[in-house]
């Protein structure tokens, strides 16, 4: 590792090379991709699905759009816009994610070959799509585990046509006092042994945890919206910024 701290990145609370991150990231959720979605109902009490209808809602997918779904994974926010008609290409890093997605696309009866619903591996800071490719970009609790949230943005911002809307649904810092002290004693000691009882993984999940505290605010991460090169950017906390969903235009 660098001596140079500039020269590094977070992992939850240890500061590694951004080579470490990108591994011990796609190590998280290799391990964990087989009950991922068991763990996101255990984790907040099935209240992931009322945020991830939500987020669907503001985005306002329409027939025929192209959209690309990045860290889509197992495909939460993918099926849910593909039942409105919209072209969803899901892209994530991770293959085990991605073919865990897959499995359930075919259970729900979707057909890849159709293109409503397309599952590829791609790095959010560098995809290979062409700049004006897609009408939205999307990213669900996706973007605090990329290595230079920056660059991502950047991509988004490239790979999204004139008038194209970028939306994140993410993790935030909770402002209420009372549910911030609760949520902080449930996420430092609860929330890794719940990862060790269902998924058989502590560790992973102590990751996410901090993870989530790492991440920044959600007036600081509207601004590396902002400079990234979108314009009409807006925060929309959801439970006292628990979780917040960021929005933004490429004008």
């Amino acid at each position: 590792m660098s001596d140079n701290i500039d020269d590094t990145v977070s992992f939850g609370y240890t500061q590694v090379t951004p080579e470490e991150k990108t591994r011990k990231v796609g190590e998280v959720f290799s391990s964990v991709a087989r009950k991922y979605d068991i763990m996101n109902d255990a984790m907040s009490g099935g209240l992931h699905r009322l945020w991830k209808d939500r987020f669907v809602k503001r985005v306002k997918p329409q027939a025929g759009e192209q959209i690309l779904d990045m860290a889509g994974g197992t495909g939460d926010i993918a099926f849910r816009m593909a039942e409105r008609g919209a072209h969803i290409t899901v892209a994530d890093i991770n293959q085990d994610m991605l073919d865990v997605g897959a499995e359930r696309a075919l259970e729900r009866g979707f057909d890849e070959e159709d293109g409503s619903l397309v599952f590829t591996c791609q790095n959010a800071e560098s995809v290979s799509f062409a700049s004006g490719t897609f009408d939205a970009y999307t990213i669900a609790f996706g973007i605090r585990n990329v290595t230079h949230i920056d660059r991502a943005l950047k991509e988004a911002l490239r790979v999204l046509r004139p008038g194209g809307r970028f939306f994140c649904l993410e993790f935030s810092t909770v402002e209420w006092a009372g549910l911030r002290q609760a949520y902080d004693i449930y996420s430092e000691h609860l929330l890794p042994r719940m990862g060790q009882a269902i998924a058989g993984d502590a560790d992973s999940y102590r990751y996410l945890a901090e993870s989530i505290r790492k991440f920044p605010p959600m007036p600081a991460f509207e601004q590396m919206i902002r400079q990234a090169g979108f314009a009409n950017t807006r925060v929309e906390p959801i439970m006292g910024g628990l979780v917040a969903i960021h929005s933004g235009w490429k004008i």
